[in-house]
């Protein structure tokens, strides 16, 4: 029996079963491919409890995060998302030469390093020694930790405590969600906030966006469960932004409960009735689900075969983790794929985990001239579509596979 991560209820509602699954980020080297390769059941419960989205875990945090294959710089638009965003942070909260800001899970500095161009003291929290590195290399300062009640209880004794404290598509991938919102409490100055950045769960059931799901993200959130998680350590959500990101996220925004200088805004009250509206706190709510991902499977796995037998050329774009997902899930191997490209130097010359299909560099498409190019990080298409607009030149055809597949010529 597997038991709920937050309130510890026992978990008994599959919302989807994705089958068995390898690891979304270990990629392979080609004397790999002849090994044992380890799969996991994809499995996703809803507590029935908290109507927290979960997986249960099957390998150690440190076995995935110690050296990881996501480099955040890579993405033009996310880099822009994250200039952004420190902008709109130091007006908001007047963030200054005299502040400091703290980033769980901070990558390779891609956002921090912002505010230390902006003159804001900033610290990364990285568990990923390889990206950490990067990070350092520009002037970030960054821990090589894991983070939860006790580098919080460090930092805070050490007089570290932020004016600003956030996690970007974070909170999803740590095991021990209770030992991280805990963590944030301690070490949370008074008069302090807290973002959070998460895909948002009502956006992933709307949208389909079942590829979003592997190990490697612990929980899928909805405003409701957050609010009642960061409650239960003494932590109010006071707003929340509906944001574009990763077919649609939401910011939160947190205070230590006896703050009161910062009130509750319409927009958190509203997004909570929506919520409650929909059903989001009925097991009803989940159960149709499973039949659109099913749906989705069938209807890619048509148009793939229909252009394999017209002799058809088709590749990926991409190596991300929800790409491996879907072709694991939907049993997309090299009959189907040739091969995918990823801008990441990391990622070249390897293989995907499961499909073992091969990754090469971008300019791969432009010599083989594909028919088609399957844009496997869907969230990122409009940035995708027009780095590759050449293809057009010789009539090819991009694909998108979620929420439905669909080419654009």
């Amino acid at each position: 029996m597997a038991y709920c991560r937050f309130c510890q209820a026992p978990l008994d509602h599959i919302l989807i079963d994705l089958g068995m699954s390898p690891l979304c980020e270990s990629y392979l080297t080609a004397d790999q491919l002849n090994q044992m390769e380890p799969f996991y059941p994809l499995h996703v419960y809803v507590c029935k409890a908290c109507f927290l989205v979960q997986l249960e875990e099957y390998v150690r945090p440190d076995h995935i995060f110690t050296e990881y294959a996501y480099f955040s710089s890579y993405s033009t638009s996310w880099r822009l998302h994250a200039k952004h965003y420190t902008e709109k942070m130091r007006q908001r909260f007047s963030l200054d030469g005299e502040s400091f800001v703290i980033e769980i899970g901070s990558n390779d500095g891609y956002l921090l390093e912002y505010f230390v161009q902006a003159g804001v003291a900033a610290l990364g929290i990285e568990p990923a020694a390889n990206v950490a590195q990067v990070a350092v290399a520009k002037g970030v300062p960054t821990l090589v930790k894991f983070f939860g009640r006790k580098t919080a209880q460090e930092l805070a004794a050490e007089g570290r405590r932020p004016d600003l404290l956030l996690g970007n598509n974070v909170l999803a991938q740590i095991p021990d969600l209770n030992d991280c919102v805990a963590g944030m409490k301690i070490l949370l100055k008074p008069g302090g906030v807290i973002t959070i950045e998460f895909p948002h769960l009502m956006r992933l059931i709307e949208g389909n966006q079942f590829d979003t799901i592997y190990h490697e993200h612990f929980y899928y959130f909805s405003f409701t469960a957050a609010e009642r998680i960061f409650g239960a350590y003494g932590l109010t959500l006071f707003d929340v932004e509906e944001i574009p990101t990763h077919g649609g996220s939401l910011r939160i925004f947190a205070r230590h409960t006896e703050d009161h200088s910062k009130v509750i805004t319409d927009r958190a009250k509203e997004l909570k009735a929506r919520e409650q509206s929909a059903g989001i706190t009925e097991i009803n709510y989940y159960r149709s689900f499973a039949e659109q991902v099913y749906e989705t499977k069938r209807c890619l796995l048509e148009f793939l075969i229909e252009a394999k037998r017209k002799r058809k050329c088709i590749v990926g774009y991409g190596a991300p983790g929800k790409g491996n997902t879907l072709l694991n899930y939907c049993g997309i191997r090299a009959d189907f794929l040739d091969y995918t490209v990823d801008q990441n130097p990391y990622k070249q010359g390897k293989y995907l985990p499961g499909t073992h299909i091969p990754i090469f560099h971008p300019d791969r498409i432009n010599m083989t001239k594909p028919d088609y190019v399957l844009i496997l990080p869907w969230n990122l298409k409009d940035e995708i579509m027009q780095q590759m607009a050449a293809i057009r030149t010789w009539g090819g055809q991009f694909v998108v596979p979620i929420p439905s597949v669909h080419a654009y010529s």
